[in-house]
């Protein structure tokens, strides 16, 4: 197995697929025999509950007590916390104790980096891992750019969503000067597109000539389906529920995207190496 590619999926404003993305992009690339791990940074757990865990808060050992173990200095067992998803992927999950180690990291030496000396010691084990982020800038999303060698951007075409891409730039540029040079991002995802209506047209197209030059935006769209908003209830992922679905061929070629650009970045270094 070659090196692993850690992704972490961000947007600091809710409800624009992050989880879905995390879920769907993992277990496609699982589907494609890559062996994935999700781990949920979200106090919120919709990556646990989407992965049909719907009582995140009576889960034994979640991301919380891994990232407490790091910060205290005590031994992780091989495997520890995680879970073994019928749909091929593992998973790190998360609960609302997440929220007090947001404030607990404050006070913690080497604070942006607890969640990254964890994957370090489990990356060996897997082709993918995907970092699912909560809604916000705070230490735990630091944490998570810290970690990851790429960032998944998902994005609705709306107005206000396309404004906070600025911010959220910002932030990422300030990770790289300041804790992980190697940053960089994967791509803008627009999800959630309804290709009906002009405005998401306009803003799609908008965002793609405004950023399209210096950042990938995926060729490839999320429709806004109905399917997808049942799925993280029934707890599986988008090709278990309805793998004919409009969404879900968007997420094999989302999958299929990524792959590509991973395999031109191996041969790109591999020319640099001769």
């Amino acid at each position: 197995m070659g090196k692993s590619n850690v992704i972490a999926c961000i947007n600091q404003k809710g409800g624009t697929g992050k989880s879905a993305t995390a879920e769907n992009l993992g277990i496609g690339l699982a589907n494609e025999g890559k062996k994935v791990l999700l781990i949920d940074l979200d106090p919120q757990g919709s990556l646990t509950i989407s992965l049909g865990y719907p009582q995140p808060d009576e889960i034994a050992t979640t991301v919380t007590d891994i990232m407490n173990k790091i910060v205290t200095e005590k031994p992780i067992s091989e495997g520890e916390g995680i879970l073994h998803n019928s749909e091929g992927v593992d998973l790190l999950p998360a609960n609302i104790e997440l929220s007090g180690m947001e404030v607990g990291l404050v006070n913690t030496i080497s604070r942006e980096t607890v969640l990254r000396e964890y994957i370090q010691s489990v990356r060996k084990n897997y082709d993918y891992v995907f970092i699912d982020c909560s809604p916000s800038l705070g230490m735990l999303t630091i944490n998570a750019m810290a970690a990851a060698d790429s960032l998944i951007i998902p994005l609705q075409p709306q107005y206000l969503s396309a404004k906070g891409l600025e911010q959220l730039l910002g932030t990422v540029r300030r990770v790289k000067r300041q804790i992980n040079p190697k940053l960089r991002i994967e791509g803008i995802l627009l999800t959630m597109v309804d290709s009906r209506t002009k405005d998401a047209r306009e803003i799609a197209d908008l965002v793609r000539e405004a950023y399209g030059k210096s950042i990938k935006v995926f060729a490839t769209e999320i429709p806004r389906s109905v399917r997808m908003s049942e799925t993280s209830k029934a707890g599986k992922s988008i090709f278990a529920y309805d793998g004919k679905c409009k969404a879900a061929e968007a997420y094999r070629n989302l999958t299929r995207e990524v792959l590509d650009n991973a395999e031109k970045r191996r041969k790109h270094q591999l020319e640099e190496l001769r």
